[in-house]
């Protein structure tokens, strides 16, 4: 960190199947590795954290859109999913605490959920995984009955919000949401993932506790209020959906033609 101006803090142990499978590792990485950064970056003089947190933090409420204030109810502890969102929560006291006792110069970004193409569905990233399957032709899997709506917002929005946010001296010491406000359900999202691909696969509601864990729940909605983000740097995440989709889809088929071709 020694001569940086900036520490963006982004790794942690993400989605939803990796939280549940390995509940020890993500608690142990997210808080000890937040814990490291700040403890280190606090030695030093003239840097700045900003650190990434998630709309998980807002756990159960059904208070819509989320504003960054907002009181939240989380899911009980027996029930792992709910470790990656107490552990970002406790990621935020923490980064908290360094500001207001230590003075280290901080931000924290609560990202919702970001898209784009190089991302992954191994670990539960639903566009991903959902393209993929339409581009083998495998069945569209949408947990639950598919009801469930989020924003997806476009990686290089989301990128540009985050660096805007550094250069802006009244998003220290602050919280900001940081995400789309269209919203989508995860149904309709086959839908089109189906309709832009082509593809003549079926889609297939899957039960939660299938894919996950007795008892696993879902947030019915997730939709962030931006209102402190267009405060401080005048614009927020908006691509539309389908070009998000279709950058994905092009990203994964030339992926899938460049396999094909070095395997034949």
């Amino acid at each position: 960190m020694r001569g940086a101006d900036w520490v963006i803090h982004l790794a942690a142990v993400v989605g939803a199947q990796l939280v549940v499978d390995k509940p020890i590792e993500s608690i142990v990485v997210n808080v000890e590795g937040t814990g490291n950064v700040l403890e280190e970056a606090a030695k030093l003089k003239n840097i700045r954290v900003m650190v990434a947190s998630t709309s998980e933090t807002y756990g159960m409420s059904n208070k819509v859109p989320f504003e960054e204030d907002d009181n939240r109810i989380i899911g009980p502890t027996h029930i792992r999913r709910w470790g990656y969102a107490a552990t970002k929560i406790v990621d935020e006291f923490l980064t908290m605490g360094y500001f207001q006792e230590k003075k280290l110069p901080v931000i924290i970004a609560r990202i919702f959920n970001t898209v784009g193409p190089r991302q992954v569905g191994t670990y539960g990233m639903v566009i991903p995984r959902l393209v993929e399957q339409a581009l083998s032709g495998k069945p569209l899997t949408v947990y639950g009955d598919g009801s469930q709506t989020r924003c997806f917002a476009f990686v290089k929005d989301a990128v540009n919000a985050l660096s805007a946010l550094t250069e802006n001296e009244y998003a220290i010491g602050k919280v900001f949401n940081i995400g789309s406000t269209q919203e989508i359900s995860i149904l309709t999202l086959a839908k089109k993932i189906k309709h832009l691909t082509g593809s003549r696969s079926r889609i297939k509601l899957v039960p939660f506790a299938k894919v996950f864990e007795k008892g696993f729940n879902d947030m019915s909605r997730r939709v962030p209020s931006v209102k402190k983000l267009i405060k401080s740097i005048g614009f927020v995440p908006e691509t539309p959906i389908d070009q998000i989709l279709l950058e994905v889809i092009v990203e994964r088929r030339r992926l899938n033609l460049n396999f094909n071709e070095a395997t034949k």
